[in-house]
């Protein structure tokens, strides 16, 4: 077994063990990671505080102690480890402040001490602020991280987080959400369909709303599984839900920001909602109506396989990589436009333009699909 056991065999042991009492007269720094229920007065039964194991250790002798740590629990087996190297068995007296310190310095928090519940909660919100896997905190190099920032914290296995720690986070940022929202009087939302990245389809409610205070306030509500066909009936009875779900009153919604898709727009309408056009979508469907030119689609079609000729081959990167140190261009990855992300066709022009294509070394040249002609070069230039 690996110290990836030290908190992987119990699921909640901040809250479902009672605490232990400790050892009577213990002299070894290991003792502190074992101890006795309160029932077993003559201490007999010994337990391993961290995964609540019954460990064998005939006459107090502490090799057993040590030996679960080392096969159970790395981490705290080297911490015991560097403990003892402090302590000198020849200068009791002269080291008894330091032992005792460092005794206390390996004792892991009690359960349910308030500094315990803090490091939890922060990692919990670690996990759902960044958007982490939550096995993050099974991890041996995270496991190193927490145990050199706080030595005496012991970290919940991943099923606290996810049954405890990050539910009760939900539930409090939920409370804080739904307080703020009965003040409100009036509030607007946005709403939109998602595809993730294994194509499962999900919707999405942010609502707008100014404060007390004058403050513009956003929070996205819900990203919400809808696996039902994405028909205009079906995204209104939908979005109703959402508004249930957060108790919000249709009569108090202003309006709904939505893109011109024809089923989203047939659901506002069949809700009888107010609804208003997406600046940034208009701006997008603008620019696109724009480019379909001539000239300027033969050249950005030239531009998305001179990407394409860079995207697949770690060689031809490297070559691309050398010319643009010689020619002392800007040493970045080409960039190609993806048709359901705005501005991409405008962000893969920017980013192609600083290479310069024509200045290009013949080496690179000879294997894209075809030149780019400095007059359609110059027609790309104009679009910037």
């Amino acid at each position: 077994m690996s110290a990836d056991r030290t908190t992987s065999d119990s699921d909640n042991v901040q809250s479902a063990h009672p605490q232990l009492e400790p050892k009577r007269k213990a002299t070894s720094v290991v003792w502190n990671y074992f101890g006795f229920t309160r029932d077993d007065v003559d201490q007999r039964v010994i337990l391993c505080k961290l995964c609540r194991s019954t460990v064998s250790a005939p006459s107090s002798n502490t090799t057993n102690l040590y030996n679960h740590l080392k096969f159970n629990h790395r981490v705290q087996y080297e911490e015991c480890l560097s403990v003892k190297k402090k302590a000198p068995s020849d200068a009791r007296t002269a080291t008894q402040t330091p032992i005792t310190k460092s005794l206390f310095n390996a004792t892991p928090y009690p359960a349910g001490s308030q500094k315990q519940i803090e490091i939890t909660e922060a990692i919990a919100h670690f996990i759902a602020k960044d958007m982490v896997p939550i096995n993050t905190v099974c991890s041996a190099g995270f496991k190193k991280l927490i145990n050199t920032l706080d030595k005496r914290y012991v970290i919940p296995s991943r099923n606290y987080f996810s049954k405890v720690a990050l539910p009760s986070l939900y539930s409090k940022c939920r409370e804080s959400i739904e307080s703020d929202l009965q003040k409100i009087e009036f509030y607007s939302t946005t709403t939109d369909l998602w595809s993730s990245r294994t194509m499962e389809p999900y919707m999405s409610l942010t609502v707008h709303y100014i404060d007390d205070e004058f403050q513009l306030k956003t929070r996205c509500l819900q990203t919400s599984y809808f696996p039902q066909d994405h028909t205009g009936d079906a995204i209104a009875q939908g979005l109703k839900e959402m508004l249930g779900a957060w108790d919000l009153k249709e009569e108090q919604q202003v309006c709904v920001t939505t893109d011109n898709a024809a089923n989203i727009v047939n659901a506002i309408a069949i809700n009888k909602w107010s609804r208003l056009q997406c600046f940034g979508h208009r701006l997008h469907l603008a620019i696109e109506h724009s480019l379909k030119d001539g000239r300027i689609d033969r050249a950005l079609n030239v531009c998305k396989k001179v990407v394409g000729c860079f995207s697949y081959s770690w060689r031809r990167r490297r070559e691309l990589s050398e010319a643009q140190k010689e020619l002392k261009l800007p040493q970045h990855k080409l960039k190609t436009e993806c048709p359901t992300r705005w501005g991409s066709k405008q962000a893969m022009n920017m980013q192609n333009n600083s290479q310069h294509y024509p200045s290009w070394h013949k080496s690179i040249c000879a294997f894209l699909p075809q030149a780019l002609p400095r007059k359609e070069y110059s027609a790309l230039e104009e679009t910037l």
